[in-house]
């Protein structure tokens, strides 16, 4: 017998069963959702009310989506402002709308978890009949991988493109190989970055999970807060979400620390999972031209090559990750509008959109870094 609940909090479902579902990407794991949700960071005060749609059959899970009804845009990276401005301006609601996402994160994976693809189909359709149930405006998708867009069309969502930056090991043997990969102009300017980050007698450091005391966390956090700061607005993340995560999931932690003697400089900290490692949280105390490339990319690729690590993410936006190594990849969202005029329209707005996308996934290609005979 099949039924779907909706759950308003995480733990009215069995970690173990969340688990089975999610799969291995590291963020749409129970550990992270859940201190989401326990730290107050995605929660009601904050404007993200947990609605997630469970399909349970024989009474065991098999399908859900981590939805949340929200009352503003921020924290998705995937933006429709103006959707929500042509709506206030023909005296129409939008917020609350629903959003299947993981809070704060511009990361492809899994948006209805599941192994089937029935499962999925069924789960969205499932979304859609109960938001309409309750008046909400709008469902959006953020970052769902490939294979989801197939039932999320059938269900009848509108697909939206974007770009991202990814790196791909190419099986180098150590980052010279790496270096040498590329085209001597953009070979050069790494090299020189460098050099000038070793002449300010900087050093980094790599720190796995339990070597990240509280110590190094904290400085993590007032690095972390005050890029947020210095561009007027608030940090999504509380120091008590970090700490949950990191002593929940160690081995999915990595935080590069930058240091000159015993004074530390900057940090970024990365999530290790599904063979991917993710670029997520960056600061620094003092500008160093060339220390973020350094302290986000390069030393991130190092650990990866090190490492024999497939991908790393370097997070949204930034075609200045191209010239570092980082290619352009395409990422997508799905969107439901419940009024047909304004699905329409959007609609319309889409196909310009991503004919416009694609010319600049094209104009982008031609920038890569690499020998040609390399590519």
């Amino acid at each position: 017998m099949e039924k779907i609940l909706i759950a308003d909090s995480l733990k009215d479902v069995r970690e173990l069963e969340w688990d089975s579902i999610s799969g291995s990407n590291p963020f749409l794991q129970y550990y992270f959702l859940s201190a989401l949700e326990e730290t107050g960071c995605a929660a009601r005060n904050t404007g993200w009310v947990l609605q997630y749609i469970l399909l349970y059959r024989d009474d065991k899970l098999v399908a859900a989506a981590p939805m949340y009804l929200k009352t503003h845009s921020r924290g998705e990276f995937v933006f429709d402002f103006a959707w929500a401005d042509a709506f206030e301006k023909h005296g129409l609601q939008y917020y609350p709308k629903a959003v299947i996402a993981v809070p704060f994160t511009p990361v492809t994976g899994q948006r209805l978890l599941g192994k089937s693809t029935n499962d999925k189909l069924t789960v969205a359709k499932a979304a859609i009949q109960y938001t309409s149930k309750v008046g909400i405006s709008s469902i959006h998708v953020l970052f769902p991988n490939y294979t989801d867009l197939t039932s999320l069309k059938e269900a009848g969502f509108s697909i939206r493109e974007g770009i991202q930056f990814h790196w791909r090991n190419n099986k180098y043997q150590d980052f010279n190989e790496f270096l040498n990969s590329m085209k001597h102009d953009k070979r050069k300017k790494i090299r020189q970055s460098r050099n000038f980050i070793s002449k300010s007698n900087l050093t980094f450091k790599w720190l796995l999970g339990t070597e990240i005391t509280n110590s190094y966390l904290d400085f993590f956090y007032y690095c972390y807060s005050k890029t947020y700061y210095e561009h007027r607005s608030n940090p999504y993340l509380s120091i008590e979400f970090f700490k949950t995560v990191i002593q929940r999931s160690p081995e999915s932690f990595l935080l590069i620390v930058a240091q000159r003697e015993n004074e530390l400089i900057a940090s970024a900290l990365n999530v290790i999972g599904d063979g991917v490692l993710y670029g997520r949280y960056w600061g620094c105390s003092e500008f160093i031209s060339g220390l973020h490339f350094e302290t986000c990319y390069l030393q991130a690729i190092e650990y990866c090559i090190q490492n024999k690590m497939g991908f790393f993410e370097g997070g949204a936006q930034g075609e200045h990750k191209i010239a570092r190594g980082l290619l352009p990849t395409k990422t997508y969202s799905a969107h439901w509008i419940s009024d047909s005029r304004f699905s329409d329209a959007i609609d319309n707005f889409l196909g310009y959109e991503t004919d416009a996308v694609q010319k600049y996934f094209k104009e982008l290609e031609e920038s890569i870094p690499f020998k040609k005979s390399l590519i």
